[in-house]
């Protein structure tokens, strides 16, 4: 089983729903999934975004950046008691959306990686393991251009986004 990260965007009276019916909010997300496995919409299109294994290196190249929102496990938790895969989902308010679609849009991925080897994701025991092969930063390349447009688009409409690791 993989641990996989995990995005829906959401308006703010969604969000306000989710926070006060966790089992409304489970359901939506399994709505839009299944809505949305079909339509392979792009990341500028799509409510949900999923980064798969990518999650864990990109949280350990923008934890070495200093990046200011916490874009792969979300900030605020709700729906604590509950488990949607690998613990409970939190959430970024839209102007922490905003926020980190900025950032991320201004943070190019070779600014990420500069000075970084694969002996420092094996040292740092980086989820999915196995560094060892020649360019597996690469690998990341394009799930941080998805997730910079994901971003963007939630920071455009001014959404919120419920994040989680499945």
């Amino acid at each position: 089983m993989s641990m996989i990260g995990e995005y829906l965007r959401v308006t703010a009276a969604e969000l306000d729903r989710a926070v006060q019916d966790h089992d409304w909010a489970l359901d939506f997300v399994e709505e839009v999934q299944d809505a949305e496995d079909e339509a392979e919409p792009a990341p500028a299109e799509a409510r949900h975004f999923s980064t798969y294994k990518a999650w864990d290196l990109l949280r350990f190249l923008l934890a070495r950046a200093d990046f200011p929102v916490n874009v792969v496990h979300g900030e605020e938790p709700f729906a604590e008691d509950e488990d949607w895969g690998y613990g409970p989902p939190r959430y970024l308010r839209p102007e922490r959306v905003r926020i980190a679609a900025q950032e991320l849009r201004t943070t190019p991925y070779d600014q990420l990686i500069s000075g970084v080897d694969s002996a420092d994701l094996t040292r740092a025991e980086v989820y999915p393991l196995g560094w060892e092969e020649s360019g597996v930063l690469e690998w990341g390349r394009h799930w941080y251009g998805g997730l910079t447009q994901f971003f963007e688009a939630a920071a455009a409409a001014d959404d919120a986004m419920l994040v989680w690791l499945d």
